[in-house]
């Protein structure tokens, strides 16, 4: 689907952001991508996920202790997906471009795939953010209504709260269904001189999902004296604690009140230049939380990712109030919320608003 953006006239904010972005970078002699903060964070997030992972192996521990374990795996995989994977796979974590592929594969690692999020994510959902037809963030086989433009079905009046349930799904769905239906929808989509390079991904995927559920499933069973069922809920725990938390962090961007939203069925040509596209469908939050800061890899600053995925998360604090300030100089409204916990009661409200049918949506926007 052909969905193209303004460029009627000269974007004047994004020139003059980008010029005040580079000279921060500049003035400050400092690089665009990580430094040893980054690998630190790195070191310690695989750490937390891996001693843990060893520890359920070997250490004679009680069933509880082990289901905590698993607890700390789930955050521990949910930290590596928003820190490491999610700034190698958009080449924001080194200067290095091999560095940053070999690092991209600690998506498959932790049961992903990286092939598919690089197309899927980097390429559909950050050019059309909110566009419904070609994001598909907004697309869940039509059990949760992202979209005002979505079709609204009987279900949807309660997703308000079924929804929060879902979530623990996330990464489950990735690891076991939705990778393969994501690279069959890409394969689909291929040109014939990609054949070589569609083969080589399948092996990939087929690959990395198997020595996945070795070390996950197949390990486990063979090493530990527990009952199968023990295993198998010790790795949903994994999913449930890393699927909430993902869910929750990326839908608190761009599913909340006064974002934009707009369909490609209904027009393919936006009314805004990419830039301030951006600013109108995504939000941040909690920007004065190190901790959160720290262990979002950044995604609480959606707008500044947006804006420069290619920049590693660590700098997105200080640009936050260069680009918040270049944004209010052009009448440009800057999207956030002080703290998660606001943000999340919006997403609440803007999940209940997308529950009522289409008449009763469109007379609450009028």
């Amino acid at each position: 689907m052909n969905v193209r953006f303004n460029r009627g006239s000269s974007d004047t904010f994004h020139q003059d952001l980008n010029q005040r972005v580079n000279q921060y970078f500049k003035s400050n002699n400092i690089s665009k991508h990580g430094d040893s903060s980054m690998v630190a964070k790195s070191v310690i997030l695989v750490a937390l996920y891996f001693a843990p992972y060893f520890l359920l192996l070997f250490a004679p521990l009680p069933l509880w202790g082990m289901w905590l374990l698993c607890a700390v795996m789930g955050i521990a995989l949910a930290g590596i997906g928003m820190s490491l994977m999610h700034d190698a796979c958009h080449g924001a974590y080194s200067s290095n471009r091999k560095l940053n592929l070999v690092l991209s594969y600690s998506m498959n690692v932790i049961g992903g795939n990286r092939f598919n999020w690089s197309i899927q994510h980097n390429v559909k959902h950050h050019t059309y953010t909110n566009i419904y037809g070609v994001d598909e963030d907004l697309h869940n086989g039509n059990v949760i209504r992202f979209s005002p433009h979505s079709q609204w079905l009987w279900f949807h009046r309660l997703q308000h709260i079924y929804t929060w349930l879902l979530y623990l799904l996330g990464t489950l769905s990735w690891v076991t269904i939705k990778d393969f239906k994501q690279f069959n929808d890409i394969y689909q989509e291929r040109s014939e001189r990609d054949n070589t390079k569609y083969g080589r991904e399948l092996v990939i995927l087929i690959t990395s999902k198997i020595l996945y559920y070795t070390y996950m499933m197949v390990i486990p069973i063979l090493v530990l004296d527990i009952p199968f069922l023990y295993v198998l809920i010790g790795f949903l725990t994994i999913h449930f604690v890393a699927g909430f938390i993902l869910s929750i962090t990326f839908q608190l961007a761009h599913v909340v009140e006064d974002i934009s939203h707009e369909s490609a069925f209904e027009k393919s040509v936006m009314d805004d230049s990419w830039a301030i596209h951006q600013l109108k469908t995504t939000c941040n939050f909690a920007r004065k939380s190190q901790l959160l800061n720290w262990y979002l890899g950044g995604l609480n600053f959606q707008i500044e990712h947006h804006l420069y995925p290619n920049i590693c998360h660590i700098h997105y604090r200080k640009l936050s109030d260069i680009v918040k300030n270049t944004a209010e100089e052009h009448n440009i409204q800057y999207h956030e919320y002080p703290n998660m916990f606001q943000a999340m009661l919006s997403h609440y409200r803007t999940l209940k608003r997308y529950s009522l049918k289409p008449e009763k949506l469109k007379a609450s926007f009028a």
